[in-house]
Parts: C-alpha cells; structure tokens; sequence
C-alpha cells in the first residue's frame, strides 16, 4: 500500500514539474522526424495482462518493422533527437502515465513483449505478481544491453537465451528483498547512474 502511495503521489509531482520540459522534447521529437511524439507498445503486466507502455518516440516511423531488438546506441533506425533521449533514460518520462495509471511502479521488473514472455517457464511467471517498473535490479546489470546485442553474433538468440534467463534471475530475487527502502536505494542508485553516464 505504502509503495502504491509512494508511485501515485510522486508520479503526479514529477508530471507537474517536468510538464514544460515534456512539452519541449515533443516538439523536438516533431521538429526532428516525421511520426508520432510518442511510441506506444503493448508490454505484459503484473497478473500476466497487457497494457499499452508509453515512451518518447526515438526511433524513425515503422522502425519496428525491422526487427524488435535494438542493436546498439547508433543502431541506424535512432533518430538524432532519439538518440539523446535514450542516453539520458529521457524517453523513458512518459511511463510516468504509466504509473499514475497503476500499470507500473517506479521500482520492479521491466515489462517484457508477449513474444518473448511466451518463452517464460511457469516458475519464471512468479515476476507478475508485482507490478512492472521503469528500473530494478535486472535493469541496472543491462544498463548497457544495447551495446552487448549489437556485439553479439546471433543478438536474438544471445537475447532469448542469455540476457532473458539473467534478468529473470535478478527479477526474482527482487520480489525476494523488495520494500520501500530497498525501493528508494534502487531509485538513487537509477539516479547517479543516469546523470554520471
């Protein structure tokens, strides 16, 4: 109850503070490459149930087309404005609605695409018994999962068979040590990691 408080309260805050800054990079994104200012994707939720997650738009229109990995930071489909935005976790703003909503917490497994969720064992679906988040454990270790596909030979095969295993293991230890502090440590530690980048 605390951590839902916690979400709703502060995502309302950062939503009024940051609005004139969220206005500024839509109309970036705008000035920038022809599409929508916000890409929006179904991702599965706590109970196993889909929700439509929002980032900023960084990539060029049907990008998506070419593949569902992202390899690399300079992946060719990254718009210039796009590539900012992901450098500084700037696209990742909109998720705020996100959480206001209660379709996502601040701290807690990053919501996966169905396609890959199909490949979860049934102890791998213990992760949806707490809302999705914007970082956690597992998003912490693959700050640099971009770089790491694009350095791979086969990027989906490293990806489903790799990387997903990995963060499912941090995920559930997560749900393990998960409370408000443990909570608040993860955001500070998201915090300097972001703004030291």
């Amino acid at each position: 109850m605390i951590k839902r408080v916690f979400d709703f309260v502060s995502s309302i805050i950062a939503l009024l503070l940051l609005f004139p800054f969220l206005i500024l990079i839509a109309l970036l994104i705008k000035l920038d490459s022809k599409g929508p200012i916000l890409f929006i994707q179904k991702r599965v939720g706590k109970h196993n149930k889909d929700f439509n997650i929002f980032k900023f738009r960084t990539m060029y229109a049907e990008s998506q087309k070419k593949g569902l990995l992202t390899l690399g930071n300079h992946d060719s489909r990254i718009t210039k404005v796009g590539y900012i935005l992901r450098r500084y976790k700037i696209d990742e703003f909109p998720q705020l609605i996100n959480i206001l909503k209660g379709d996502m917490s601040f701290v807690g497994p990053r919501p996966e695409l169905r396609y890959y969720v199909n490949f979860y064992s049934k102890d791998d679906m213990k992760i949806f018994q707490i809302r999705p988040g914007i970082t956690g454990l597992a998003s912490l270790k693959y700050r640099n999962e971009v770089e790491l596909l694009k350095a791979a030979k086969n990027p989906e095969y490293f990806y489903t068979n790799t990387i997903i295993p990995d963060k499912l293991k941090y995920n559930k230890e997560y749900i393990k040590r998960r409370n408000f502090f443990f909570d608040l440590k993860l955001i500070l530690i998201t915090i300097i990691k972001v703004v030291t980048k």
